[in-house]
């Protein structure tokens, strides 16, 4: 059967969209552009609200720091006004279209924010939630409800938009966010050691993380998967051009001796990072996906006992992106370490069968299962999203 699309141009037929769902019991899958809709589970669901018409910037403070727009605002659209105001997303949205065959540049903010995606700066300035001020939305129970505030230093109802980043469109209808920007760093340089095995990369990842020259991306690409053919450890710095240079020429100093290095400036260094952001070295791979969060101590012994085809490392070794690998060896690796993985994409029969998320201890699962019914009792948002269960059934 053809999926019904339920196009809303305003707040006001979000939550009228979301009623009508509510009281003839008709699951909504939700969405901006879809440019993410391979990540979790398949809905199920015969009709989809789709926020890509509800767009636009509603205010913007460039001296506060602070931007308010509708979540279907295109990142591309949002990036060039902050540009031209020498400003930028610290937590560096990543582009993660191109992974489900799409066209790149898709993306909206509502989508990021729902699925809370940060880039290689994360580790350093925080995750997209720590960067979200204040929503407007609609619960499940069809009713409008603000949280947080306009300005970077009002916390009330914070941890509200925290919580809706992250939930993948399962607890409410994101109907305008508030989001901190922050000024664009004036220089930006990336040095890379070359031909570190996994072990020696992640050590001088973890010995950079330690010290205090305040970096901003580490990362370590194996030979199998680099663009050079070569294992590469990348540090990047950020700031004033002779901060920059500094911090840089004092890393090569510590960790350099005896290794080959390069030095990336500005534009290379910037395509760089945003490809380590956007899984760009293993887009092509022929297989599924996994993105393990991780403490970075264990980074390596689980990415060799993950039966991974290829992977990398990012956030100084607190994420792992795996080409390939099998659900029970990767969930067994992580439990002694404490981290989680998901099934980032693959093929529709294997999200069916493996679960996408990480399996919850059970009074953690009791209490997001609270959660979610305290937001959407019937379970008309995205149902089955981040768990599997049965799509709610329309009232004849």
């Amino acid at each position: 059967m053809p999926e019904t699309l339920i196009t809303p141009q305003n707040s006001a037929q979000i939550e009228e969209a979301v009623q009508w769902a509510l009281a003839t019991r008709t699951p909504l899958a939700i969405s901006g552009t879809d440019s993410k809709g391979g990540l979790g589970h398949a809905t199920g669901c015969a009709h989809r609200l789709s926020l890509g018409g509800l767009s636009g910037v509603v205010s913007y403070a460039p001296d506060e720091l602070v931007i308010t727009l509708r979540p279907g605002t295109p990142m591309a659209e949002l990036a060039g006004i902050l540009s031209e105001a020498g400003q930028y997303l610290a937590f560096e949205p990543p582009d993660w279209g191109p992974l489900y065959g799409l066209p790149g540049g898709g993306g909206t903010i509502g989508g990021i924010l729902s699925c809370n995606a940060s880039g290689p700066r994360r580790f350093k300035t925080g995750a997209a939630r720590d960067h979200f001020l204040g929503v407007s939305a609609v619960s499940g129970r069809g009713e409008t409800f603000k949280a947080g505030g306009k300005v970077v230093k009002n916390v009330t109802g914070y941890d509200l938009c925290k919580l809706l980043a992250g939930a993948y469109g399962t607890l409410a209808v994101i109907t305008e966010l508030t989001l901190k920007t922050l000024p664009r760093p004036i220089a930006t340089e990336t040095l890379i050691l070359h031909d570190l095995d996994d072990a020696a990369g992640l050590s001088a990842l973890r010995r950079a993380a330690q010290s205090p020259l305040e970096l901003s991306g580490l990362a370590h690409l194996p030979g199998t998967v680099s663009a050079s053919g070569r294992a590469e450890s990348w540090f990047r710095a950020e700031g004033p051009s002779e901060s920059v240079r500094e911090r840089i020429n004092t890393l090569e100093r510590i960790l350099g001796p005896g290794t080959e290095t390069t030095r990336l400036e500005a534009q290379e260094s910037e395509a760089g990072w945003r490809a380590i952001g956007d899984v760009a070295p293993l887009r092509d791979k022929d297989t599924h996906l996994w993105r393990l969060s991780l403490p970075p101590a264990a980074a390596a012994h689980v990415a060799a006992v993950a039966g991974a085809d290829d992977w990398y490392y990012d956030w100084g070794g607190g994420l792992i992106w795996l080409a390939g690998g099998d659900a029970t060896p990767i969930r067994d690796a992580l439990s002694s370490c404490g981290g989680h993985a998901t099934l980032f994409r693959a093929s529709a029969a294997m999200r069916e069968r493996v679960p996408v998320f990480q399996p919850q201890p059970a009074p953690l699962a009791a209490l997001e299962e609270r959660v979610r019914k305290g937001f959407d009792p019937e379970g008309i948002l995205n149902p089955g999203r981040m768990h599997r269960r049965p799509a709610t059934t329309a009232t004849p």
